[in-house]
């Protein structure tokens, strides 16, 4: 084992151990002069016999990990061998895995559980987006990690792997049982996406219910079995993700991402309700007809089928698998409501920043949208009579440019975004105060680049830009 204290490449500072696994150790460190904090994962050589069938799995996760850029999986910085061990290093992830959680609290909340399945369904939709896909085949709460911001980690790739349209048999036995989909043990058909789908299905069961498949009695029921609170519209999505058959489960994350967005209303009791609102509006659609009110009706309707048409552009965009059709289907949204929320925010959120970068396409792209108008005010304008959900996003997209902008970020655009989430009178405390102190340094920062840009000969700058 490593020794705290020790230094590792003449960098990297061991603090002590935060992990152990099967095969490895996993410790703190820190380099001291970048001040930054990683996570080391240490494999010895020594014991054993098989090291080489070790270390081709660590070379395939590290390998994958490298290529791979989003805010739910941990980033590889470093690879280091000796003739004694193999070494990872990785960024580490401050907070505790979701087997904790259950430990600790038992079932979790189904409003948290929902809100982690979405961030997973996002990132396993990631994985399997690659060319070739990534099939991560080991979704377990051990493997999640739960940041005290709330947002997930996903980590342990070492049993992951790149999908082989021709290979109809390539699983030997890989998975933990209890969460593994019938076709990982081994001779029952090739691993893909659908695999993930009910590997996740099989977590999000065991954080809601708190019913460990991997103990006695080994079974599965429905959530609903064990708390009758619980919805039966995500009783459905999570027996449809568990189904032996992969023909029978969701086919895809972005079909599933889709379930998980309208689990509601797949619930009995939201059902008797729209059914209820059915005939009120027949009966008050007679009653207008036959009272002559057909002004206010077809208003009333249009207003309706407006919200119905907004709605079903928003359910298309996140069903679609094309980045260009979510795109469209946003800014269809945007143009019927301009004043609405909910398309601006998914856009930003789940479709720009899907890969935790916003590019100088995707930025123009958002400008693009808000900077349309229906020839008399821009859709900007109009989303500003929504103070508070124009405000929301106002906060977020400063967050945007300021973090996620290409490398550096984008001070000059978020200073502008932050300065008016500060200045809210409608925004939580906590983000205004965050935004107030983030704008002061955005602002500090491109003061300085068009200092210097003011300063430097035309000349200097065109030989800088050529380096």
């Amino acid at each position: 084992m490593l020794e705290i204290g020790s230094l590792v490449d003449g960098k990297y500072k061991i603090l002590n151990v935060i992990g152990h696994g099967g095969m490895s150790v996993v410790y703190m460190a820190i380099n001291e002069k970048a001040n930054k904090t990683w996570a080391i994962k240490e494999v010895r050589k020594d014991g054993k016999l098989d090291f080489e069938e070790v270390k081709q799995g660590l070379t395939v996760e590290t390998n994958m990990l490298k290529k791979l850029r989003h805010n739910n999986l941990p980033s590889i910085v470093d690879v280091i061998e000796d003739e004694d061990t193999f070494i990872i290093v990785m960024d580490y992830i401050e907070g505790k895995p979701l087997s904790d959680a259950i430990q600790e609290y038992g079932a979790q909340p189904q409003e948290s559980v929902i809100k982690w399945a979405k961030q997973l369904c996002n990132v396993l939709g990631y994985l399997h987006s690659q060319t070739p896909a990534i099939i991560y085949r080991d979704m377990k709460p051990s493997n999640v990690m739960l940041k005290p911001d709330g947002n997930l980690v996903l980590i342990d790739f070492g049993i992951a792997r790149e999908y082989k349209e021709q290979n109809l048999a390539d699983t030997t036995c890989l998975g933990t049982i209890g969460y593994a989909a019938p076709e990982q043990f081994g001779g029952r058909g090739q691993t893909d996406a659908r695999t993930d789908i009910y590997c996740l299905g099989a977590t999000l069961h065991h954080l809601i219910t708190g019913q460990d498949p991997c103990k006695p009695p080994y079974a599965r029921y429905p959530i609903r079995h064990y708390n009758g609170a619980l919805s039966t519209g995500l009783e459905e999505i999570l027996l449809k993700c568990t189904r032996d058959n992969p023909e029978e489960r969701y086919q895809s994350c972005a079909e599933l991402m889709y379930a998980l967005e309208h689990y509601y209303e797949l619930d009995k009791e939201y059902r008797i309700k729209q059914n209820r609102k059915l005939g009120i509006f027949v009966a008050a659609a007679v009653l207008s007809l036959t009272f002559f009110s057909l002004g206010t009706g077809f208003r009333v309707l249009a207003d309706q089928t407006q919200a119905d048409n907004y709605n079903v552009y928003l359910q298309d965009a996140r069903g679609s698998v094309s980045f260009e059709d979510k795109i469209d289907k946003c800014r269809s949204a945007v143009e019927l409501n301009p004043s609405q929320a909910d398309a601006y925010i998914y856009l930003l959120e789940d479709v720009l920043l899907e890969d935790g970068i916003l590019s100088a396409r995707e930025d123009e792209i958002l400008r693009g949208i808000l900077m349309g108008n229906d020839g008399r005010r821009t859709n900007e304008a109009v989303f500003k009579t929504n103070q508070a959900a124009y405000d929301e996003f106002a906060y977020a997209l400063g967050l945007a440019y300021y973090y996620y902008y290409e490398e550096k970020g984008s001070k000059s655009q978020a200073t502008k975004w932050l300065d008016i989430a500060a200045n809210s009178v409608v925004l939580e405390d906590a983000k205004v105060e965050r935004a107030r102190r983030l704008g002061k340094i955005a602002a500090y920062y491109s003061r300085i680049g068009r200092k210097i840009r003011r300063e430097t000969p035309r000349s200097v700058i065109w030989n800088i830009g050529r380096i």
